[in-house]
C-alpha cells in the first residue's frame, strides 16, 4: 500500500496552522464520503471501485488482447484525461525498448499540423516487408466535439475508411458518453465499436474506466490487477486514511502560508508521465477562484541539471512531493575497469538502483536544508497493483484537498474560456 511521510515538511508549519488545516481536511473528507459537497454528482470514480464491474473489465480486456494480437499500430486519440492516465500507466509498466505488441501512438492531444501530417504519412508507409500496417484507432471524447481530438479523428478515420472500406468499423473504437454528442451520431452512422464513459466520472478521474483501461490493456498490462489495486486502496482509505489526510492538511497549511508551487519529483524515469497525469488531476481541480498550488513536474536526476539550482536557492515559493519506488526493478550493477581511467571503480559492484537511491536521499537532504518542505509518497514496487493504488491515492487526496480550500474539485470553468475565444476567432 502507498505510504506517505510529511515529516520533513511538517517542521515548516506551526502547530496551530496545521491543526486548523486538519479540521478543514477532516470536514472535506466527510463531504466526499457523504456526497454533500459541490460537484458530488461527479464522484463516480469512487462508485466504480465500491462496486466493480467485472463484466466490463473482461470485455475491455478481451478487446485489448484482440487488438494487441492483430495490430501493428494502435492510436490513442484524445486530450487531457482522455490520454494522460493511460500514457502514465503504459509508460510506467512497459519496456523502454522493443516492447512486444503494437506501437502505441498518441494523437488529438494538440493541433500541430506537422505532427499529424507526418503521422498520416507514417501510417500509409508500408512495413519493411512491403505489407501495409494493421492500424487500430481508439478515439476518446465524452462530448465528441473537443476540437483537438475531433480534428485528428476526422483525418484519421478518413484514412482508415480508405484503407479498410466496410471493415473500418472493426478498426475504430469510440469511447464516449452514453448518448448525445457529435461522436454518438458518427457511431450510429458508421457502426463503430463503442465503450461508455460513465456520466458521473470527469475526464481527469477516468483512467480506471474504459477511457484508460482499453489502451492499457492493448499495451499488455493486466487491467484487472491495476483496477483491483485501486479497489484495495479505496477500501483501505475508507477505513483509515490518516497518512493521506495528513498530506492534504499539510498542503492546505502550506497553501495558506503563501507557497504557490508543488514540484512532483521522481528519480524513476518510468514515472515521468505519471507526473503529467498528476499535474492535470490537481491543476484542473484546485486552480480556481484565485486559489491552488501550481503542480510542476520534475524527473531527477535529469532535471537537477536544469531546475535544481532554482529549487535549492531560488525564491522560497515551493514545496516538493517525491514519488518513490521502494523495491528495485533492475539488477544492473556497475562494472569494474582494470585501468579505472574514469575513477569510478569505487562504485564497482553497486547496483544502479542503490546509486539512484543515494542520489535521491542526497537531493532530499539538500533541498530540505535549503528550506523546501518535502513530502515522500512511497510505492512498494513498480507493478500494476501499486500503480492502481497510487492512482486512487492521488484522486482521493485531490478531492479532499480541494474541498478543504472551499471550492468545487470537479468542474473546470476556466477551460471553457479559451475555447470560447478560440471558436470566436475561428468563425464558429
Amino acid at each position: 500500500m502507498i505510504k506517505c511521510n510529511i515529516g520533513l515538511a511538517r517542521k515548516f508549519i506551526k502547530d496551530d496552522a496545521y491543526f486548523k488545516a486538519r479540521k478543514k481536511v477532516d470536514a472535506a473528507f466527510e463531504q466526499l464520503k457523504t456526497k454533500s459537497g459541490p460537484g458530488s454528482e461527479w464522484l463516480g470514480w469512487r462508485d466504480i471501485l465500491a462496486g466493480p464491474n467485472d463484466a466490463e473489465l473482461e470485455q475491455v480486456s478481451a478487446l485489448g488482447s484482440e487488438i494487441r494480437k492483430n495490430a501493428d499500430v494502435f492510436i490513442v486519440c484524445g486530450i487531457g484525461g482522455s490520454y494522460l492516465g493511460a500514457k502514465a500507466v503504459i509508460d510506467a509498466l512497459s519496456s523502454h525498448f522493443g516492447s512486444k505488441g503494437p506501437e502505441i501512438i498518441y494523437a488529438g492531444h494538440h493541433i500541430g499540423g506537422k505532427y499529424l501530417e507526418e503521422l498520416l504519412q507514417y501510417l500509409k508507409t508500408p512495413k519493411d516487408d512491403g505489407s501495409s500496417k494493421n492500424i487500430y484507432l481508439n478515439v476518446i471524447s465524452k462530448s465528441g466535439s473537443t476540437l483537438e481530438t475531433a480534428l485528428a479523428f476526422r483525418m484519421l478515420r478518413e484514412l482508415l475508411e480508405d484503407l479498410y472500406d466496410e471493415d473500418a468499423s472493426e478498426h475504430i473504437i469510440c469511447t464516449t458518453g452514453k448518448e448525445g454528442g457529435v461522436l454518438n451520431k458518427v457511431i450510429k452512422e458508421k457502426g463503430y465499436r463503442k465503450f461508455v464513459v460513465p456520466e458521473n466520472v470527469g475526464g481527469r478521474f477516468s483512467v480506471l474506466t474504459p477511457v484508460g483501461l482499453l489502451p492499457i490493456s492493448v499495451a499488455g498490462i493486466d487491467i484487472r490487477t491495476l483496477f483491483y489495486g485501486a479497489v484495495s486502496a479505496y477500501n483501505k482509505y475508507d477505513e483509515d486514511a490518516e497518512e493521506l489526510l495528513e498530506y492534504a492538511a499539510l498542503r492546505n497549511a502550506i497553501h495558506e502560508s503563501g507557497k504557490t508551487i508543488d514540484v512532483f519529483a521522481t528519480f524513476e524515469p518510468e514515472l515521468s508521465s505519471m507526473g503529467g497525469w498528476i499535474q492535470q488531476l490537481l491543476g484542473e481541480s484546485e486552480g480556481k477562484e484565485g486559489k491552488g498550488i501550481f503542480p510542476a513536474v520534475a524527473t531527477f536526476s535529469t532535471d537537477l541539471h536544469s531546475l535544481g539550482q532554482f529549487i535549492q536557492q531560488g525564491k522560497r515559493s515551493l514545496m516538493e512531493t517525491f514519488i518513490i519506488v521502494d523495491k528495485p526493478f533492475s539488477k544492473l550493477a556497475v562494472n569494474e575497469l582494470k585501468e579505472d581511467d574514469d575513477k569510478l571503480n569505487y562504485l564497482a559492484g553497486k547496483s544502479f538502483h542503490e546509486i539512484n537511491t543515494k542520489a535521491r536521499e542526497g537531493t532530499i537532504e539538500a533541498h530540505s536544508e535549503g528550506d523546501v518542505p518535502i513530502v515522500k509518497v512511497q510505492m512498494t514496487a513498480l507493478n500494476a497493483e501499486s500503480i492502481g493504488q497510487l492512482i486512487y491515492f492521488f484522486e482521493l487526496m485531490t478531492g479532499i484537498f480541494v474541498y478543504s480550500l472551499g471550492i468545487n474539485p470537479f468542474n473546470q470553468p476556466g477551460v471553457e474560456d479559451y475555447k470560447k475565444a478560440m471558436y470566436r476567432l475561428l468563425g464558429k
